[in-house]
């Protein structure tokens, strides 16, 4: 956290807004800066939004957002945030954003980004050697695409001059962390107070609820097949494999889904794998092959034959009709949830 020290000598926050930004990741890291002016009595922050091209920018939740600037007048701020939100794979790479904001790098300036932001400096090449997040339905993807970067699932990272979060309400502990480091904690709780914000966290807290709060089940033995589930969607274990693992006999492992998810393990673990794989196909750019492989399949036409008994249509036409934008339901998705 040493190189945020940069941080203290900046007010000037720069938002760059693209399409479908998450609303809540925006507004939770804009308020506290408002309200940290009105507490401290004078306009320590200043923020300016931008877009690529100077006109207003669409939230994913349909509000428009006014942009102040336009990147090209992207100059010197003293932190810089993207602010995304869905379909950031979709997001074309815009030369002027990319120049500026490695400008801004090597100026020491800080910069980063918000939601599902980090999958966009990871292509502008301003993660390498950097640790960063990014939110938890982004997590495989990213690392699948970019190996060689150091991906958390921390809420927020801060990493020398490059700050990422992943979203949501995060933001606002984010944002809180930074203002302590200018102003001490004491600013901080006080903002939180006022929000009715009780607990601030970490950057080290979880994003995601554990297995229990997720699924409703408190079974140690199939929560832990769970997560050696998701911990081996590449190389997929048979069910003697995890009901050994688990110290359960396969008739034993194989009651317990059924009660609990009604279906077999391997059932269960098939739907992780293709839902794993639909995520991969919509968020990454990699050839189909090296996605079965990822999953866990052997060859493309097993894994076609048994995506398409999934979800009804290829995983070709999965990413073709994902990149169009056209919805699931309006070409007959035969996605059901596990109950």
């Amino acid at each position: 956290m040493s190189g945020i020290s940069k941080y203290n000598e900046g007010k000037r926050i720069a938002f760059v807004l693209l399409d479908r930004f998450s609303m809540i990741a925006f507004s939770s890291v804009i308020e506290p800066l408002r309200l940290a002016n009105r507490l401290l009595g004078a306009d320590e922050y200043v923020w300016s939004t931008y877009s690529l091209d100077g006109n207003p920018v669409r939230a994913s939740n349909g509000v428009e957002v006014k942009a102040d600037f336009s990147v090209k007048d992207l100059e010197d701020a003293d932190v810089t945030l993207l602010c995304t939100g869905l379909d950031v794979e979709l997001l074309p790479l815009d030369p002027d954003l990319g120049k500026r904001l490695r400008r801004l790098n090597a100026m020491g300036r800080t910069y980063g980004a918000l939601c599902t932001g980090a999958y966009l400096l990871a292509r502008y090449n301003l993660l390498d050697g950097r640790r960063c997040t990014i939110h938890w339905e982004n997590l495989r993807s990213l690392k699948e695409e970019f190996p060689a970067i150091d991906v958390s699932q921390e809420i927020f990272t801060i990493d020398r001059n490059c700050i990422t979060c992943a979203g949501g309400t995060a933001s606002l502990d984010m944002m809180l962390r930074l203002i302590a480091i200018q102003h001490g904690t004491h600013l901080a709780h006080e903002i939180a107070e006022t929000f009715l914000y009780q607990n601030i966290r970490a950057g080290e807290s979880v994003q995601r609820h554990d297995a229990e709060a997720r699924t409703g089940i408190y079974n140690a033995k199939i929560l832990d097949a769970v997560r050696i589930m998701d911990l081996h969607i590449e190389d997929p274990l048979s069910c003697q494999q995890l009901a050994m693992t688990v110290n359960l006999s396969p008739r034993q492992l194989e009651r317990l889904f059924r009660r609990h998810f009604n279906c077999t393990p391997g059932q269960y673990y098939l739907r992780l794998r293709l839902d794993t794989a639909r995520d991969l196909l919509r968020r990454t750019g990699r050839p189909v092959l090296d996605v079965a492989i990822a999953c866990g399949f052997a060859s493309t036409s097993h894994f076609t034959k048994c995506y398409r008994e999934r979800f009804g249509c290829t995983p070709t036409e999965e990413r073709q009709s994902y990149q169009w934008g056209i919805a699931p339901a309006a070409r007959g998705s035969k996605t059901q949830a596990i109950s």
